[in-house]
Order: C-alpha cells, then structure tokens, then sequence
C-alpha cells in the first residue's frame, strides 16, 4: 500500500461512505459537531482564510422554514435528519486574516474588492465543506450534502447579505436502505494527466 492512513479508515472516510438518504432517530450532539469541526478547522486553505461558516438547523420550526425551501425530493430527507447544516460562505472573512495569518496581516488588503472576496469565499469555503463532509465520516456519521434548494431563499431566510450558501448537509446514523448503489468513477488514466 501507498498509503499510510489503514485500510479500514480509507474505508470510512471514501470507500465504503455513501451520501445517506435515509437516517435513524438518534440525535447529533453540539458536542459531536464540535469535535467534528475541531478535527477539520486544520485543513489548508488560502491565506490560512476560513470563510466556512456552520448554521446548525435545530428547531422545529426552522427545519420547517428550511425544508419549504428544499427541491422537492429533498424535501423528506431533510425534515426526517436528525440534524442538518446550512454551509455558508461569509464574503466579509478578510477581516479575520490578521488573527489568521499574523506573518503577513496586510494579505487582507488583497480583498477589497467585493467580486473579488466573494470569488475567493467561494472557493475556499467549498474546500472546507469538503473538509467537514469527511469530518461528519470520521465521527461515524453518515453526511448528505445537498444543492437542490432555493438557495437564494435560504439566504434570505438564516443568513445575511454577507454570507452565501454553497449547500444543505443532512448529518447522522444511516437509516435502513440509506445508500443508492455506488455510481461510477473515473480511472487515474483518465484523470490525470503527467506534462
């Protein structure tokens, strides 16, 4: 093997983990989602920058507000999680690149330009979800991250102007008959090229 992590956490985090659909009753402590966000805060980002920002959908009536926004096969699985996560990215993260990278603070100036913060939140706050959806794994729960929702609704409803939804994520136990068969992937052959 060309790897050093073991077999059977490879499996937990990519080869045997599926995006749920269904889910048991048993809840998602704050103190899972903590341990969860503790282990994934470290992975690279640019300018050490974390736009990612968690809004945890716990109520009874804000599931509700948020299930009316969902795409409509969407609908069922987020109202039956047992905890779903609106993941978020805050344009206005530049402010926090003197606390985040005290070498070279002034890297916030790069961002002072509206188009050009929220291109960079964008892309950075999607590696982080990429990041907590293996983090969500690596608490053994099972994460199912959804795009298929008014998403502009969504901000409209939890967040601010300052913040934009990159995607929902149902988080807990896997539920009887959770998994789709696994669709295919790409070989390396295809995928990577050498120049």
């Amino acid at each position: 093997m060309s790897l050093v992590l073991d077999t059977a956490a490879q499996d937990l985090l990519f080869r045997e983990a599926r995006t749920a659909n269904t889910f048991t009753d048993e809840p998602v402590t704050d103190e899972q989602v903590q341990a969860i966000y503790d282990l994934v805060k470290y992975g690279p980002t640019a300018f050490n920058a974390t736009p990612l920002r968690v809004t945890l959908v716990r109520s009874a009536e804000a599931r509700q507000r948020l299930v009316d926004l969902m795409s409509e096969g969407n609908k069922a699985k987020t109202a039956t999680a047992p905890l779903v996560a609106i993941l978020s990215a805050d344009n206005e993260f530049h402010e926090e690149i003197p606390k985040l990278l005290p070498s070279y603070p002034q890297a916030a100036g790069f961002f002072t330009e509206r188009p050009v913060r929220e291109g960079f939140a964008g892309m950075n706050a999607a590696l982080q979800a990429a990041y907590f959806i293996v983090g969500v794994r690596a608490a053994g729960l099972a994460a199912g991250p959804m795009t298929g929702a008014d998403l502009e609704g969504v901000r409209k409803e939890f967040l601010d102007d300052d913040h934009t939804p990159l995607m929902i994520v149902n988080i807990g136990k896997p539920g009887e008959a959770a998994w789709y068969d696994r669709s295919p992937r790409l070989s390396f052959d295809e995928v990577v090229t050498t120049v």
